[in-house]
Order: structure tokens, then C-alpha cells, then sequence
């Protein structure tokens, strides 16, 4: 049998899979990592002119972007805001959103952004994780942001309206569709528009793109509890540079001097974030700003504006080919589309190609690795089911899930990766660090928590998930945040939620409950469900309850969920039969 080292020295080492990249694209690219300001002032310098947002068909300019992005961190260093210090952006896509996160990166402030779904619970608790100062959240998120600031004090609240941006002639019918509730500014509410009347500022902090932090990410780490992934400018910096030589094998392709990219991914989410709205500052692109998902919409604004580049989830790559007026519209400038988050079905991505004329390869990465690690060469050799192959500069391999030591091709371990866009660790979370990372070969490697296995070429599989995480329309859903919200109802003796297989929404919260003995028939599983409506985002609510008289456990009390996931595919396996 093969040594770890062996095994790195043959196959990664090496590199095996760098001879199924593109044409062009290099095994590795010179890193300069930067702090992500420098990127801005570049562009608003050198392309001040170019059009870095198009919102409802309003044209911003990077040097707009760059000059609002200065009065904004000109209102922040006046509240004496500084490096280290952490801001919480709860917004949708709107190019506030980037105009602000640049603003604290100038004056090496770090970023937390919030899901627009979080209910006052969940911003109120990331906020005091992460001692988060100030608080930007639209106008219409408004009433949740005043609810948290009863659990948690803000020295700041601004509110941002999300019709900030648009055309000055369909303002006034947003805010009537829209109906922002009226809010009483104070000294401690202001709203964005008064931090537009700052003189801008031409400080920059001094930042170690290597060592400070551009962002607090919050994810699940092994315990399903979200925590903050400490992003630092030099993570983010090296992905965007890693990326580059695949956007530009598109642009060779399509002949395309600059790229016009869809937003339609959230922001607040590490893949939307990097993927799109940092590498449209950084490589000068164009990006079309969408604040909600609209498919007939998405569809309308690729035809009118010749976008180039879209980056999504399954689900909606399938949404767009069951559209009914899917033929109706020119979808043919779309070149390259990348699919992350969940597995991407063969048929989907067949179907979306025919209709398209796109690109669609499935790629993959995550909130610690900042974001990309893997992606199916876009006009070479894909593997249908695989997630493709390491990009640039990227070592990933397989390793046991137990020990430091890798393992060869075609064998079942942890996907692990070494690259300049693994995260530095977990905010205050020493034990969760010690279990995320090893030493091997040379390199610090990055548990995954994802089971999976590398072919003799280099293509990755994923097979399993480590985390008890569910993917619910490619939302990561842990069930122990909800299963700490079921133990909180008064009926609930006992909880347990897994992840059950469902034709859309790929899987479904399930949670199996023990009611205590004075509830049993007093309560239907849609009180459950309805209870958590204010608790949980509402991809984190459970789709399905099922009261148990008791839940499997093993000879110490621990809730076998592995008995009860065993359960229903059996269950889901006759149907399908009967079928």
C-alpha cells in the first residue's frame, strides 16, 4: 500500500489533473495578494467611466462607485469606526451593498454580511458574535434590525433604501410598491442618503493582505453551529487571481473585451460574493444587479444587456428550462455559466445548454476556501456528477477523515484542500480549529467535511457530507439551529432534524419530535412548523414533522439520526417502486 507521501509526490505533487485544463490556463498564477481596496481605486482611477453596476437599467460608474464608497468610509472614520472593527451589511443585491463593504475595507474595518432572511434571533446573534459596531440594513429589513437591537446594541443603525440607485423616475413607484415602513431617524438611525453628504476621504488603513480581515463569513462548522470564517484580503485577492485565467479562456473564445455578469446571486453568501461582486471590481466587469430572484426577470435582463457570464444553483438553471417562456427570449449571449452548492443533474445541464448555447460546468467550493477551489474545464473534458478539476495554484486531495494521511485514487476519504484561498480559522473557535486543519507533506490542508474521492485524473467526486448539513434549494441548512429552536417550544421533550430527499428542493428539514406526555394529541405538526415561522429563516423551517413515542439512541443516549435517515429511504425507495 502506498504512503502518504508516495501518494502526494505522485498525484498531487504533480499535479495530475493540470493536463486536462484549458487551453491557457497555467498549473499555477503569480499571487500578489492585495488588499481589495486597491482593486476599486484602480478601477475608479483607470476605468472611472465604465459602467460597474447596471441597476433597473441605471447606469453606475466605477468612479460613482469609488467616490460613494469614500464618502461612506468618511462617515465611518468620523463615528470612529477602524481596522479591526466589524460592520453588518443585512441588504439585498443592490450596489449599496459592494459601495459600503469598500468603504469599511478602506479603513480596515471587517465586513459580516447577514442573510435579508434572518429574523431579529439570528441578526442579533451573529451581530454579538462577532461584535459587529454598525448595522446597514434596507429600509424594508427595517423593522427585524429594530426587534434585534432590543437583544443587541448597535452604535449605529442606517437604513438604506433599496430604491437607492434606481432610475429617478421609477423611485417613487419602487417605494409605493415596495412600502418601506416609516422610520423615525435619531441620532443612533440615520439614513444612508445623509452619509452621501460626507467630503470623500482618500485615507486607506494600512492592511497585511495575508494577516487582516476583509470579512467574517458565518457558516456551520462540525458542531452545525454557524460560526464566523475569518476572510482575510489576501484569501479573497488570491481567488480572484486564481479565477482570472478562466474568464479570460471566455473571453478569448467569444472574442469579449470585458465581461457583463449576472447578480443574481446573493452577496451576503460567499459565492455570489466573490464569484461576482468582487471579481466584477477586480477585473473591471459589469454586473447586473438583481435584489430578488426573478426568473422571467433574470431571462429579460440577460437579452437586454448581453450578459456574459451567470453563476447559480441547480435548481435554477432547471427553473429557467421549465419556464414557459423560456424560447421566447435570446439567451445565446450567455457564454459561461457555473453551477456550485448542490450536485448538478446531467439533464439539467444538457437541456440548459440547448437552450442557451452556454457553457454550464458544474464547479465547487466553500465559505472557508473564499470561494472557489474546483471547476469542470469549460471547453475541454467535463465529467458528468464530478465537481470538476483544482483550479490554479490549488492543491486538494482525499485524506482519511480520522488521521493525517492521504489516500490514493478511487478511494472513499475527506476532501481536503492547501491553497492561498483557505480561510485563517474559525473566529474564537480553538477546538473547532484543531479539527479543521493538518499538517501534511509540507502544507496545511483544510478538512472539507465533505466524503469524496479523485479519479486517475485528477477529477474530484463528491459522495457524502461529513457536517450533518442539509441542502435545501441549495441553502445550507444545520439541523441543530433548528433543533435548538424545536427544544425552545414548551411541548417538545425531544428533537431530532435530518435532511430528506425531495424531487425540488433537492432535500427537506424533516423533524422527528417526542412530545412531552401532557401534549400528546394537543398538537398538530403544523403548530410546530408555524412556531418557528418568526424563529428561522424560512429555509431553515422544517417541511415535514413526525411525532415519535420515542427517537433511536445508542447505549450512551446519543439520537442515532442515522437510523432515522436509513428510514426514510426505505420509505422513499417502496414508493418509487410502487411507482
Amino acid at each position: 500500500m502506498s504512503t502518504t507521501v508516495e501518494i502526494f509526490e505522485k498525484y498531487i505533487k504533480s499535479r495530475i489533473w493540470v493536463k486536462n485544463y484549458d487551453e491557457g490556463v497555467p498549473p499555477e498564477v503569480e499571487i500578489k495578494p492585495a488588499p481589495l481596496f486597491t482593486y476599486l481605486d484602480r478601477q475608479a482611477s483607470e476605468n472611472g467611466s465604465r459602467t460597474a453596476y447596471i441597476y433597473f437599467n441605471n447606469k453606475i460608474s466605477f468612479k460613482t462607485v469609488g467616490d460613494h464608497s469614500d464618502r461612506v468610509a468618511a462617515a465611518l472614520k468620523e463615528w470612529g469606526v477602524g481596522k479591526g472593527d466589524v460592520i453588518a451589511l443585512y441588504l439585498p443585491n443592490t450596489p449599496a451593498f459592494p459601495i459600503i463593504y469598500y468603504a469599511a475595507l478602506k479603513l480596515g474595518a471587517i465586513v459580516t454580511p447577514m442573510n435579508p432572511l434572518y429574523t431579529p434571533r439570528e441578526i442579533a446573534w451573529q451581530a454579538k458574535d462577532a461584535g459587529a459596531r454598525v448595522i446597514f440594513a434596507a429600509d424594508v429589513l427595517y423593522k427585524n434590525v429594530e426587534e434585534a437591537a432590543k437583544m443587541y446594541q448597535f452604535d449605529r443603525v442606517v437604513v438604506v433604501e433599496v430604491a437607492e440607485y434606481m432610475p429617478g423616475l421609477i423611485k417613487p413607484l419602487a417605494k409605493m410598491k415596495l412600502k418601506p415602513p416609516k422610520i423615525e431617524y435619531t441620532g443612533r438611525v440615520v439614513p444612508y442618503r445623509d452619509l452621501l453628504k460626507h467630503n470623500p476621504t482618500s485615507y486607506r488603513a494600512n492592511v497585511d493582505p495575508n494577516q487582516d480581515l476583509a470579512a467574517l463569513m458565518y457558516t456551520g462548522g462540525t458542531t452545525g453551529l454557524p460560526k464566523g470564517a475569518e476572510i482575510t484580503h489576501g484569501n479573497i485577492s488570491s481567488n480572484l487571481q486564481q479565477l482570472k485565467p478562466l474568464y479570460d479562456a471566455v473571453r478569448r473564445k467569444r472574442g469579449l473585451d470585458t465581461l457583463v455578469m449576472m447578480g443574481l446571486l446573493p452577496w451576503y453568501h460567499i459565492y455570489g460574493q466573490v464569484a461576482v461582486m468582487h471579481y466584477g471590481i477586480f477585473d473591471g466587469a459589469t454586473v447586473v444587479a438583481m435584489p430578488r430572484p426573478d426568473i422571467e426577470q433574470l431571462m429579460k435582463l440577460v437579452q437586454k444587456h448581453n450578459v456574459h457570464v451567470l453563476h447559480g444553483v441547480p435548481t435554477l438553471y432547471n427553473m429557467i428550462n421549465n419556464h414557459p417562456k423560456a424560447r421566447q427570449f435570446n439567451l445565446r449571449s450567455l457564454a459561461f455559466c457555473i453551477s456550485g452548492a448542490a450536485p448538478l443533474p446531467v439533464e439539467v445541464a444538457k437541456k440548459f445548454e440547448e437552450l442557451t448555447g452556454a457553457v454550464l460546468r458544474e464547479g465547487y467550493g466553500l465559505t472557508e476556501t473564499a470561494v472557489v477551489t474546483h471547476v469542470n474545464p469549460l471547453y475541454g473534458k467535463a465529467k458528468a456528477g464530478s465537481i470538476g478539476l483544482p483550479i490554479p495554484s490549488t492543491y486538494a486531495a482525499i485524506a482519511d477523515p480520522d488521521k493525517p494521511e492521504l489516500l490514493p485514487p478511487n478511494q472513499v476519504g475527506e476532501i481536503v484542500i492547501s491553497g492561498p484561498q483557505v480561510f485563517k480559522g474559525y473566529h474564537n473557535r480553538p477546538e473547532e480549529n484543531a479539527q479543521a486543519f493538518f499538517e501534511c507533506c509540507g502544507l496545511r490542508w483544510f478538512r472539507t467535511g465533505d466524503m469524496g474521492y479523485m479519479d486517475e485524473e485528477g477529477y474530484f467526486y463528491v459522495v457524502d457530507r461529513k457536517k450533518d448539513m442539509i441542502k435545501y434549494k441549495g441553502y445550507s441548512v444545520f439541523s441543530r439551529e433548528i433543533e435548538e429552536v424545536l427544544y425552545q417550544h414548551p411541548c417538545v421533550k425531544e428533537a431530532a432534524v435530518i435532511g430528506v430527499p425531495h424531487p425540488e428542493a433537492g432535500e427537506i428539514p424533516k423533524a422527528f419530535i417526542v412530545l412531552k406526555e401532557e401534549c400528546k394529541g394537543k398538537v398538530a405538526a403544523e403548530d410546530i412548523i408555524k412556531w418557528t415561522e418568526d424563529k428561522l429563516a424560512h429555509y431553515k423551517r422544517p417541511r415535514a414533522v413526525e411525532f415519535r413515542d420515542e427517537l433511536p439512541k445508542s447505549a450512551v443516549g446519543k439520537i442515532l439520526k442515522r437510523e432515522l435517515k436509513a428510514e426514510e429511504l426505505k420509505k422513499l425507495q417502496a414508493s418509487t417502486a410502487k411507482a
